[in-house]
């Protein structure tokens, strides 16, 4: 571990980011939620989605961008979807709600899609597509980003933002397989996570508005992110997008606002979730046996030069997440600082 690095427990993680909740007003349950969630980010190695996040959550909490004591609804609902108003609650909330909605319908009717509207940034999105894997379900989770950082392709005004999309498979002696992907080359919170620590981008993350490669991150603002596969992945964007966004009745396209750099703005964030129950297809065990039959022949593949192994999605998160349970989540010290701020600002205990 680097010098730039101190590790933190999963308990100490929880118990700072709901100690920070509570002081801005969450109720004790919805602080314990959205806490248990963000720590859980960080522990699959999500680093720039777990507490990477407090401070920008907690500045929009105290200007009223966020409602800290919402009434989250069903205001759609038939017998295998639901649409949720959100009532400008954290993200983290509506989507949590939204899956095990999701997770109960389809234990009825063999799959269930919930769409939320109202909602705010709900950190990375394999959280909420892995809760169906706790009932042997498959999960699908599409959210629109919370700020618009692409254009559509050949164009140049932000219309788009990475709408990212993740799905979580369950195996049986396997970890799962957990697809967790933006819709550009890297989501706009690795830029974030790069200016924070003082880091330049790699070369194919942005270009500048005259199409020269943009590696500076505090220069972000001058240019934006490529989407992967270029003209498919603007085409996966706005797709998404409208899925998440518009069948919703929540912000798509110009309506996207920044949350970044507007703290008191209602964002009225769309997602939608998708639970799969294998069982109604297939016999559970036997699924789960082929998916493990599945890892076996990727990993069984011959390599290319330059490469050490062939990696399934989500190994990498399991292996950090079995890591991180032992060891502890490392902590950059420029993100200390800003924790430690925030900590001074609300006269509460620093996370160490």
């Amino acid at each position: 571990m680097s010098d730039k690095f101190k590790n933190v427990t999963e308990a100490q993680l929880k118990d700072y980011i709901k100690t920070i909740f509570l002081e801005v007003g969450l109720p004790e349950n919805d602080a314990s939620i959205v806490s248990n969630l963000m720590t859980e980010a960080d522990m699959l190695g999500v680093d720039t989605h777990g507490v990477f996040r407090l401070p920008q959550y907690v500045k929009r909490l105290i200007a009223g961008g966020i409602n800290k004591t919402p009434n989250i609804s069903i205001v759609r609902e038939r017998s295998a979807m639901a649409l949720l108003n959100g009532d400008n609650a954290m993200g983290h909330l509506v989507m949590e709600k939204a899956a095990n909605i999701a997770v109960a319908k389809a234990k009825d009717h063999g799959v269930a899609w919930v769409g939320a509207n109202s909602s705010n940034h709900a950190g990375p999105a394999s959280l909420y597509a892995r809760i169906p894997l706790k009932e042997d379900m498959i999960g699908i989770y599409v959210a629109v980003g919370s700020s618009n950082h692409v254009p559509p392709w050949g164009g140049t005004d932000l219309l788009l933002s990475t709408n990212p999309i993740a799905i979580s498979i369950p195996s049986m002696k396997r970890p799962p397989i957990v697809l967790d992907m933006a819709t550009t080359v890297a989501a706009y919170g690795k830029v974030k996570e790069k200016l924070q620590r003082k880091e330049e981008m790699p070369v194919g993350w942005m270009i500048d508005k005259e199409g020269k490669p943009l590696t500076d991150p505090s220069k972000s603002s001058e240019g934006f992110l490529l989407p992967i596969g270029e003209a498919k992945g603007y085409g996966l964007a706005l797709m998404f997008g409208i899925l998440a966004g518009t069948l919703n009745g929540a912000a798509f396209g110009k309506a996207v606002v920044d949350f970044n750099a507007d703290a008191k703005s209602f964002t009225n964030t769309g997602h939608f979730i998708i639970a799969v129950d294998i069982a109604a297809f297939t016999d559970v065990d036997q699924f789960k046996r082929n998916i493990d039959d599945v890892w076996a022949q990727m990993k069984g593949s011959n390599v290319l030069p330059g490469f050490d192994e062939v990696r399934l999605p989500g190994e990498r998160s399991n292996n950090l997440f079995n890591e991180r349970k032992k060891n502890g989540i490392p902590i950059h010290d420029n993100l200390k600082q800003a924790l430690d701020q925030l900590s001074e600002q609300l006269n509460t205990k620093k996370i160490y």
